[in-house]
């Protein structure tokens, strides 16, 4: 699934609201939804699968821009035009000519590259992030970098669940290798783009 495939939700991701990350409610995995978390051992639930009561949900995630992304950028993690500079730090000298199929954060004068960041303790493990590869934007003349413009990340506020240890027993104590799920709102850069700098450099 290339980039240009994903613009349209990607577009649609950038009206969403945004918002800090933040800690939401617990989500319950018995039948009563004010009670204890559902505690999981690692037998009843393999890292990386979602509980049971929430695959609906999970498969609404694997619609989200930093998720779908990751099997095409692990798919093609050995090639350049996905990757980028190996470093990830370098402001691409822009070549019009040179890019014209490329996509859209390649032809940015905020150009990005994605990588893959992965976190046991979350679900989704894995997300698509992007970075910037320029402090300013590109000069579309010259097509080198100038400091006129600065380049910003683009944030996305995505609801993961993490998970946390858990007691299976009256003890209260966390037992070993158990686990419950809490939700979270994280804000995961999805792209950038060019805005004025605060102040003059």
């Amino acid at each position: 699934m290339s980039v240009h495939q994903l613009l349209p939700g990607f577009l649609l991701l950038l009206w969403l609201p945004t918002s800090p990350a933040r800690h939401g409610p617990q989500l319950w995995g018995g039948p009563h939804p004010h009670g204890p978390p559902r505690c999981y051992s690692a037998e009843e639930l393999p890292p990386g699968q979602a509980p049971p009561h929430l695959l609906a949900r999970a498969a609404k995630w694997e619609q989200a821009l930093p998720v779908a992304l990751v099997s095409s950028l692990e798919a093609g993690g050995r090639r350049r035009r996905h990757d980028g500079p190996a470093s990830g730090t370098q402001c691409p000298v822009l070549r019009p000519e040179e890019i014209l199929d490329a996509d859209v954060h390649q032809r940015s004068i905020s150009p990005w590259r994605y990588r893959v960041d992965t976190d046991e303790s979350r679900y989704p493990q894995k997300l698509a992030v992007a970075q910037c590869l320029c402090r300013g934007c590109i000069n579309t003349k010259t097509g080198r970098e100038t400091a006129a413009l600065s380049s910003v990340p683009l944030l996305h506020s995505l609801l993961v669940l993490r998970r946390q240890p858990c007691s299976r027993d009256a003890t209260g104590l966390p037992t070993p290798g158990a686990f419950s799920f809490h939700t979270e709102f994280i804000r995961v850069p999805v792209g950038c783009t060019c805005v004025l700098p605060r102040s003059a450099q």
